[in-house]
């Protein structure tokens, strides 16, 4: 149970580093503060180790100085004592050993000493023997402390040591060394010894009250730095906020203007740029219900008297025969033309519908393959005469589709029209394939292709890649934009990939129905074929045979021009 109960808090562990990189990315306050607050933290750490270094330098210095005066102050009142007394049996002499002995306790202030006789001093028996406290034994006084004080009988030498506490720790002292001449029993080596442990409870007082005081300033530090970065940045997030509804569509929202500083002066600004953005998209939006309206408007008046030409021109068109050639070539083009503004009205009409939003879809569960069959038959004939070859590869799959059937199917016509229209007589292969989500449908040709430029606005209106050529199978230059927006409105895509004299490709990628998750299409966008040298042989394309459905024969989606 631990363990399970371990294992569940550990992933809220873990996020801790993502959570705050989150929050580091994602506030300013945030940031402005910890990098305030490590920054000052950085510049107090320098400042006290500086001052702490400083102090316990000046410390250390100024108890050096006394204990280096107590101790020359206690050699000199121990020779005093011995050249004073004329001692010089053995007796004399040890009550002077303990006469000096106790003048360096009182006149140093320390009860820390050693006493060795010189090993230049000359022999003789009855000079008392050195002498040593407790704290002063073993190594605490070192041979180049001794040699140094040997070397230089009127010199005065220290040593930094660690003497003990007597609780087995050890505390800062000096021992400091000089020599004394004793008339009746020569030259002897006179060392005391200080502690330094009352300085050290300074120094670590000091420390602790400048640590205190460091993160006291840190706190006050952060407090203020929190107080002035949310004073500042509070408008700055208003103005996020603010700008995050604009964008939204929320044009009436607007910043507080209080005060006139700087800030008063950026909500002014920002105020002042959405009164002008919100009259600009206002008048924008009604120009556009205008213009839609005005399409939508012309399109209809036009088509009572199109309806009167069209049923004139049918009487014409039916009575060609016996008109002089002339009359009857007339005829034809009238008839021709009549029909292609026809799908013009038609095509405008849909466009507004489109631009208005008014847009519903008629769905039920459609094969795109049978769509695409029926599509290539309708368009064999105009393919024949183009010299183009159509040809349908469906390698098979989850092949329905909850989809509009009349818009899809004027999506195909449309990319087959446009294929037919620039393959340059080469051929035409319609792939159809799906996976679990979506289903797709693309075109290729074996064309001029185009640029990417051209490429970038080939779905926009009456745009043609080459104006100087006719178009010869009555196009209305609305047909691409009509099917994008078919595409779109089925939660779809349409896409294209062209290059100069590989010709073109216009893949339809559709959900499978309208829950669909993620689309990724099943069909590659960019031909496996690309950068071949001209279009691949006519066999290589392979004829496939689509298996009835809904009792229809099986047959053969290919056509031969």
């Amino acid at each position: 149970m631990a363990e399970a109960d371990a294992t569940s808090h550990a992933p809220g562990w873990r996020g801790v580093p993502g959570r705050l990189l989150a929050l580091w990315n994602r506030s300013l306050q945030f940031r402005t503060v910890l990098i305030t607050l490590g920054l000052s933290g950085l510049a107090i750490l320098m400042i006290g180790l500086y001052i702490s270094f400083s102090i316990a330098s000046n410390l250390f210095q100024d108890e050096k100085e006394r204990v280096l005066a107590a101790s020359n102050n206690a050699t000199a009142a121990a020779q005093t004592l011995v050249t004073s007394t004329d001692a010089s049996d053995p007796g004399s002499l040890r009550l002077l050993m303990s006469g000096v002995i106790e003048t360096i306790s009182s006149v140093s202030g320390s009860r820390d000493f050693a006493i060795f006789r010189h090993p230049d001093a000359t022999p003789n028996s009855d000079a008392p023997p050195g002498a040593r406290s407790p704290r002063l034994g073993g190594a605490i006084i070192t041979d180049e402390l001794r040699e140094q004080v040997q070397a230089d009988p009127d010199g005065q030498y220290w040593q930094s040591v660690a003497l003990p506490d007597g609780d087995g720790a050890t505390v800062p002292g000096i021992v400091v060394g000089s020599t004394m001449d004793v008339p009746a029993a020569g030259r002897y080596e006179l060392y005391i010894g200080y502690d330094l442990a009352e300085a050290e409870r300074t120094l670590a007082s000091m420390q602790v009250t400048g640590v205190v005081g460091a993160v006291a300033l840190l706190v006050l530090l952060s407090v203020i730095t929190l107080i002035v970065v949310r004073w500042v940045i509070e408008p700055i997030r208003t103005a996020a906020v603010t700008s995050r509804r604009l964008a939204a569509g929320d044009l009436g929202v607007r910043m507080p203007e209080r005060g006139e500083d700087e800030l008063a002066t950026l909500a002014a600004s920002f105020n002042g740029m959405a009164d002008s953005l919100q009259a600009r998209i206002r008048e924008l939006a009604e120009l556009s219900v205008v213009q839609q309206r005005f399409v939508s408007d012309v399109s209809h008046e036009l088509r009572t008297p199109l309806t009167t030409i069209r049923l004139a021109g049918d009487v014409l068109y039916g009575q060609r025969e016996d008109f002089p050639a002339p009359t009857a070539r007339t005829v034809e083009l009238l008839h021709t033309q009549t029909d292609r503004f026809e799908r013009l009205l038609a095509d405008l009409l849909e466009i507004s519908r489109y631009d208005a939003g008014s847009v519903t879809l008629a769905t039920e569960p459609t094969n795109l393959v049978h769509l695409a069959g029926d599509a290539i038959e309708s368009m064999y004939e105009l393919a024949r005469d183009r010299g183009s070859e159509l040809r349908l590869v469906a390698p098979g799959g989850h092949l329905d589709a909850e989809v509009d059937p009349r818009r899809i199917r004027r999506i195909v016509r449309n990319l087959l029209g446009n294929a037919i229209e620039h393959g340059e007589g080469g051929p035409i292969v319609v792939a159809v394939d799906s996976n679990e989500t979506a289903i797709a449908l693309s075109v290729r040709d074996y064309g001029l292709g185009m640029t990417e430029e051209e490429t970038a606005r080939v779905f926009d209106r009456f745009w043609r890649a080459d104006p100087s050529r006719m178009r010869t199978i009555g196009g209305t230059g609305l047909g691409l934009a009509i099917s994008l927006e078919d595409a779109i409105a089925h939660g779809g895509s349409l896409d294209v990939w062209s290059r100069p004299g590989q010709g073109t490709v216009f893949r339809l990628t559709l959900p499978r129905s309208a829950d669909a998750a993620a689309l990724v299409s099943p069909l590659p966008l960019e031909p496996e074929d690309a950068g071949a040298d001209g279009p691949p042989p006519t066999e290589s394309l392979g004829a496939v045979e689509v298996e009835a459905e809904m009792g229809r024969e099986p047959r053969t989606e290919v056509h031969d021009a």
